[in-house]
């Protein structure tokens, strides 16, 4: 099985109207649905990400990105990854605009 990280995009812009409780309410109610449903895939649960700092050659800023949060699952492959994300509660019930996957892939040289 591969690894793969879970970007979950597009909910944190000051400009998207936050739900209200009972949206919240079903949506975390979802998403535990979703987290049991995969549990043997969810290799690490992640949750919600804060404000960014880029640190780069010019020193530390902040910045913004669409990254709200992550988790960490397993797959056969990226396909399969990116399947068990169809239909999830961070896009169809709360403001997120979807989620990327991409393979974690070993660091070169690695032992």
């Amino acid at each position: 099985m591969k690894r793969y990280i879970a970007l979950l995009m597009g909910s944190n812009r000051p400009d998207q109207p936050q739900p209200d409780e009972a949206t919240v309410a079903r949506g975390m109610a979802a998403w535990s649905a979703w987290m049991a449903q995969h549990a043997g895939a969810v290799e690490q649960g992640g949750g919600p990400c804060g404000k960014t700092k880029l640190v780069g050659p010019g020193g530390i800023s902040d910045i913004k990105n669409d990254v709200s949060g992550y988790l960490v699952v397993k797959a056969a492959d990226q396909q399969a990854a990116a399947e068990m994300f169809i239909g999830h509660p961070h896009f169809t019930i709360f403001p997120g605009t979807g989620v990327e996957i991409m393979e974690i892939l070993p660091i070169p040289g690695a032992p």
